[in-house]
């Protein structure tokens, strides 16, 4: 299917050789991928951020497997004449970019994979009514109230304990721009497609050895959705990978360390040379 597509930075000619697709996880949307396509788009990146199906504003209304995802994928580069790009996967994302990696070599330069695993493992403690219940009001009084002092209050004893460990104004604000609405406009479809995968026992650790492409891990030391140690033993699974581990950070640590995370992504795209400068 043609995925809705965010699509930011300088027109072609103007911008960078390589475009940036960027890629979101479970639940979310382009539009949550902001944290990233802002600062890369002031790179001079022309950066592609799709609703993946399932997600967002690519509706969906009969059930499909994780391959359609690339699929979808394999579309987005054809419609917008994507011929080489890097490639930025959050979580869920992450999967993808390294199977867009797998799939299209010829294609895929470079990958930069946050809160993300080959072979994805959790650590979440079981969720109690009490967890619901409390995440579901903090929920809502931060959507309306973003950043309000009793949202982050409730916040610290919800869920959302397990998804930031630094509880602050800025995280908050995004967890009310970005994360509520990608959570409510989800579908069960998408649920079901990835934790069949999930419960099929996936693991890529062993195929990504052959991506000779250079890569950036980022982790959070405390992310109880994806372990930064299944994130890491991908680092050293893949053959040219630096990875960074932040502690006192959990699943959306984008969103806790904003400045931090996108300086090292700058610094990598740099050092790399992807950057013209």
């Amino acid at each position: 299917m043609r995925l809705f597509t965010q699509v930011d930075g300088p027109s072609e000619g103007l911008s960078n050789s390589l475009a940036v697709l960027c890629l979101h996880g479970h639940p979310g949307s382009g539009e949550a991928m902001d944290v990233f396509t802002g600062p890369l788009a002031a790179m001079g990146f022309r950066t592609y951020a799709p609703d993946l199906r399932g997600y967002g504003r690519s509706r969906t209304s009969y059930p499909f497997s994780m391959t359609s995802h690339l699929d979808d994928l394999d579309e987005l580069l054809a419609q917008y004449q994507i011929e080489n790009c890097l490639v930025l996967g959050w979580s869920l994302g992450g999967i993808l970019a390294m199977e867009m990696a797998l799939r299209r070599p010829e294609v895929v330069r470079g990958l930069m994979l946050v809160g993300t695993a080959a072979r994805p493992v959790g650590s979440h403690p079981p969720i109690t009514l009490k967890d619901n219940v409390l995440t579901g009001v903090a929920g809502a009084m931060n959507w309306v109230l973003p950043a309000f002092g009793p949202a982050i209050a409730l916040g610290k004893q919800s869920l959302f304990r397990h998804l930031i460990r630094q509880h602050t104004p800025a995280a908050y604000r995004y967890l009310a721009r970005r994360g509520a609405p990608a959570y409510l406009r989800t579908s069960s479809y998408a649920e079901s497609a990835l934790f069949t995968a999930v419960r099929a026992g996936y693991n890529r650790v062993p195929d990504v050895r052959a991506l000779k492409i250079p890569s950036l891990m980022l982790c959070g030391e405390c992310d109880r959705h994806i372990t930064a140690e299944s994130s890491l033993e991908t680092a050293r699974a893949l053959p040219h990978c630096e990875a960074h581990c932040y502690p006192d950070t959990a699943h959306l640590f984008p969103w806790e360390i904003p400045d931090q995370v996108n300086s090292d992504i700058r610094d990598w795209l740099v050092s790399h040379s992807f950057v013209q400068t």
